[in-house]
């Protein structure tokens, strides 16, 4: 019979460290502009234009902005080709589908409780919550 080993303790600073980190990336991509590339991406390729064209509302600033951020953490990869003029496509990585299937359970929640949130704000908003009185 086989006795499990015991598994090694993470010590406080491993611990203090994973939360540091996990608070930063979480507060990169916890925007509705990185949430919503996350989104298009989605199982494609995209080329820069294509991406943004089709997240709504988006400057060129921001989407570059974004996209830097997302490669940062590996949740995109970028590709450039050695053409004239540059092609550069991006795609999620294995971390970035994972964190997609994520947003997606985040967004059938939303769409699961949308009557019951409607409901708790009317209620709350009509109870003078936050104003003071």
């Amino acid at each position: 019979m086989e006795t499990e080993q015991p598994q090694p303790v993470p010590d406080d600073a491993d611990v203090t460290r994973a939360h540091s980190l996990a608070r930063e990336i979480f507060s990169g991509v916890a925007n509705k502009w990185a949430l919503l590339v996350i989104n298009v991406l989605g199982t494609r390729t995209l080329r820069f234009t294509e991406l943004r064209g089709e997240v709504e509302g988006i400057s060129h600033k921001m989407l570059t902005q974004t996209l830097r951020g997302l490669e940062r953490d590996g949740v995109v990869h970028r590709t450039v080709y050695a053409t004239v003029p540059p092609r550069v496509d991006y795609r999620l990585t294995e971390a970035g589908a994972a964190l997609r299937d994520t947003v997606n359970g985040m967004c059938a929640w939303t769409r699961r409780y949308l009557d019951e949130i409607d409901t708790a704000r009317r209620r709350f908003d009509s109870d003078d919550h936050g104003t003071g009185r």
